[in-house]
């Protein structure tokens, strides 16, 4: 004759396979997290934090913007766009009310 589980065990088992679900998920937020500090990091290291290619300085208005070499993107660094916009008026001017 089979025996049924008790209420503490199926409390235990259930617990059991909580913890493990929730360690599943720790571990995928912290692989997550790593991911987004790399992609972060590309960016110092001169790679495009889009595509992933390599960034090439491009002077504008004495300044020095970061271009990818792939998908055509524009990176600014903190400051620049302040540098870059000194007027207020018009799409530059938008964007940096925006952002400030």
């Amino acid at each position: 004759m089979p025996v049924k589980p008790t209420e503490q065990e199926d409390e235990y088992f259930a617990r059991l396979e909580f913890e493990r679900q929730r360690k599943a998920l720790d571990e995928r937020e912290a692989r997550a997290a790593d991911d987004e500090r790399r992609r972060a990091l590309a960016v110092v290291l001169g790679r495009c934090p889009k595509c992933g290619a390599e960034l090439i300085p491009v002077p504008y208005r004495g300044i020095e913007l970061d271009k990818c070499s792939r998908c055509q993107g524009v990176w600014l660094d903190f400051g620049e766009l302040d540098q870059v916009v000194t007027e207020d008026t018009g799409l530059f001017g938008s964007v940096r009310r925006i952002f400030s």
